[in-house]
């Protein structure tokens, strides 16, 4: 007897939240910017606006375009079920949420006077995490010391050289992010 094949929903964070950045990257179209602006931008910290604190979180959903939503969704979808099934769903909710908090605070602190949006800071970190998969007691994993030295150093030299409106500081932080929780969730395994 031949079994049916079916399509599963195999990374239930993952998938979700590339959907919300998508639905919030259409909104986004929609509303001409207006939306992504107002909701799921960090700019600096005004402490008497709500919205402030609310973007702290939202902004990893928000998109400048369709080629910005795209190419972090794709890094997503190779990296984040390989994560999701080996630290489990909450340890991938708490690195996001993490991850949002830190780098839209450190954003709205040090560099207000321009926009943060996009999950790049995510994507950083799940690669970061991911090169921590064979990570064993008293070890440490080439494959983490290689990548922290070509992406985080390809970010330092392009935050220097290349001006540009990618915030390169944010994804050496979402990286750090990610170092941290891969190294932090391996050790306690």
């Amino acid at each position: 007897m031949q079994r049916k094949i079916h399509i599963t929903y195999n990374a239930p964070v993952t998938l979700t939240f590339i959907l919300i950045c998508g639905a919030v990257t259409l909104l986004g179209y929609l509303t001409g910017g207006r939306s992504t602006a107002s909701l799921f931008a960090v700019y600096g910290l005004q402490l008497n606006d709500p919205l402030t604190y609310l973007r702290l979180f939202t902004h990893v959903l928000g998109h400048a375009d369709l080629s910005h939503f795209l190419n972090n969704a794709m890094y997503l979808l190779i990296l984040g079920p390989m994560l999701e099934e080996k630290y489990g769903s909450r340890a991938m909710i708490q690195m996001i949420v993490s991850t949002a908090f830190v780098t839209g605070l450190l954003h709205a602190l040090f560099w207000g006077n321009t926009g943060l949006l996009g999950a790049s800071g995510i994507v950083f970190a799940c690669i970061m995490m991911a090169s921590f998969t064979a990570f064993h007691q008293g070890e440490i994993p080439l494959t983490f010391v290689l990548v922290l030295i070509l992406y985080l150093g390809m970010e330092v030299y392009n935050g220097i050289v290349i001006r540009d409106n990618i915030s390169n500081l944010t994804h050496i932080i979402g990286g750090l992010c990610g170092s941290v929780i891969g190294y932090s969730l391996n050790r306690n395994r």
